[in-house]
């Protein structure tokens, strides 16, 4: 039964490492999640000599949880203005405005 939960909890720490590199928001806490709650058994299960593999795993675990947090909560998006589209957006609209006037013109 140790051994099960041991395989799980690496299998779910590798998973929680995958899903805190890539762009998934909070989503990555679920896998984390998982993966402490996995490594509390196995840890719980396992001698005391045998637990070394458990903290090296709870430690991964709490570095991605705390890689998913202030990913989230730190680093915020910025959109950049761009000025040469807004200013050819309203070039394109004066123009269009003084296509219009000729077309008015014309027609009188």
């Amino acid at each position: 039964m140790r051994k099960t939960f041991i395989i799980l909890s690496i299998i779910l720490t590798i998973i929680s490492i995958i899903f805190s590199v890539l762009p998934l928001g909070t989503l990555a806490l679920a896998p984390i999640i998982l993966a402490i709650i996995t490594i509390f058994i196995s840890f719980k299960k396992s001698t005391i000599a045998e637990r070394t593999l458990p903290k090296r795993l709870f430690i991964v675990a709490y570095l991605c949880a705390i890689v998913v947090v202030g990913k989230t909560f730190l680093l915020k998006d910025k959109d950049a203005k761009d000025t040469k589209f807004e200013q050819q957006k309203a070039e394109t609209k004066q123009e269009a405005k003084k296509e219009l006037e000729d077309l008015e013109k014309d027609l009188k």
